[in-house]
């Protein structure tokens, strides 16, 4: 099978991922709609990198202090539209004292004036809280809740539960009646919160939500319903900016950093491993492009300890490609057919590889599910950098490399680092 044109495939599809992950690409479809897929300049970065908004929030149109479970609330909400926004770097606290709500969070990507007040308004007003049916009918809003608490059932497993004034009584008994075996969804603006199957006929305005994994998945899920049935808007009583911790000029001469040192090391892997150091130096800038889309097109917001996660990645890349390139020498130095030395040299170097990056992942997805704030951003970069690194530093070198390999002048033994003369050139593999 001819494997040559693999090699320009994967080359294309490295070099369009650089130059989107550069610039951005923003692709024309029909009657005038186009695709946009954002690029570096889009990255939001962290308040450390960037700076960003100081605002304290207030409730609105309201005579009396709000008590600490409203201010929870109010913090809940705040945070899940920020999550939802992938904001990631950020501080939400309550000052009961005041009853206040105190955010900081980074400017937007394309902020360029600076100005607070529009950067609050991404939050957004109070959420709308809504339990819907499967056709996306609304059945009862979040305002007809009068408490949300977390509580546990006979066998002792822990519930949220539900109570409704007047009118969300009858509303709520129309629903069940007619939806028993099937489920009801609660939503949080459009965002679904959680799903629930009717298993009953609820008359009384009193219902739980069982099946979460303990206390804090119930906890969560009672905040997010308070705050869907807050009584009062939050308003920004006074606001600041901040300026970036690391100073104004530390992105870019991070981003230069960084430059400098891919380029170094892919010199250093071209030099000291010939074919598959060049073939490594593509799969390289595969993760690193990758790894800049996955941050700029959600949004996620980019901290220093998240450009630490990139960087430990970038380094298990380099590490898995090192690896590999070794193994296939040996092979070659032993004696072997360069097309068996290559497929065995994979398959010998996969489980050092794979042990390495996915106790890595193990961790990251245990920070990802424990951690919040900016150690977030690291979680997510760790994590979809050891991903890149099973598609670049793996899968796609090995196609590289076996379809460079079937070229006749790039058979030579010196390409593989490996100066033995005891070498058998078996066109067959």
């Amino acid at each position: 099978m001819n494997k040559k044109p693999t090699f320009f495939i994967v080359l294309a599809i490295s070099l369009l991922m650089a130059y989107t992950a550069l610039n951005g690409l923003v692709v024309p479809l029909w009657n005038a709609w186009e695709l946009t897929v954002k690029g570096a300049p889009d990255i939001r970065f962290g308040i450390d990198i960037r700076g960003g908004v100081d605002a304290v929030f207030v409730p609105a149109d309201i005579d009396r202090k709000p008590t600490a479970e409203e201010l929870d609330a109010a913090r809940s909400i705040i945070e899940t539209r920020l999550d939802n926004q992938n904001i990631l770097d950020r501080e939400v606290t309550v000052d009961k004292q005041t009853g206040s709500v105190i955010v900081r969070f980074p400017w937007k990507a394309d902020e360029t004036e600076f100005d607070p007040e529009t950067a609050i308004a991404e939050l957004g007003e109070t959420a709308m809280l809504t339990f819907q049916d499967e056709d996306g009918n609304i059945l009862v809003q979040g305002s007809h809740v009068k408490e949300s608490f977390v509580s546990t059932d006979e066998y002792g497993a822990y519930v949220v539960a539900l109570k409704f004034d007047e009118e969300g009584t009858e509303l709520f008994s129309k629903a069940t009646k007619e939806l028993i075996g099937k489920p009801i969804s609660i939503y949080m603006d459009e965002t679904l919160i959680q799903t629930a199957t009717v298993k009953e006929h609820i008359t009384k305005g009193e219902a739980i939500i069982s099946g979460l994994s303990g206390i804090k998945e119930a906890k969560e899920l009672s905040d997010k319903i308070n705050a869907g049935a807050l009584p009062f808007s939050m308003v920004t009583k006074n606001h600041s900016t901040i300026s970036p911790m690391l100073g104004s000029g530390a992105l870019d001469i991070m981003v230069l950093a960084g430059v400098i040192a891919f380029v170094i090391i892919c010199a250093f892997l071209i030099f000291y491993y010939r074919l598959p150091g060049f073939v490594a130096s593509i799969a390289l800038l595969i993760q690193v492009s990758g790894q800049i889309l996955v941050i700029s097109v959600p949004q996620i917001t980019l901290t220093l300890t998240g450009i630490a996660g990139v960087i430990l990645s970038i380094g298990m890349g380099v590490d898995a490609n090192v690896i590999i390139s070794e193994r296939i020498s040996e092979e070659i130095s032993s004696g072997k057919s360069l097309g068996y030395a290559i497929s065995s040299g994979f398959q010998n170097a996969f489980s050092s590889v794979f042990d390495g990056n996915i106790t890595v992942m193990i961790v990251a997805v245990i920070l990802m599910i424990y951690g919040s704030g900016s150690l977030l951003s690291f979680a997510y970069t760790l994590m979809t950098g050891i991903v890149f690194n099973f598609l670049a530093g793996v899968t796609a070198s090995r196609l590289m490399i076996s379809s460079l390999s079937q070229f006749e002048f790039l058979r030579r033994p010196a390409l593989y680092k490996c100066l033995s003369r005891r070498v058998i050139v078996n066109e067959n593999n």
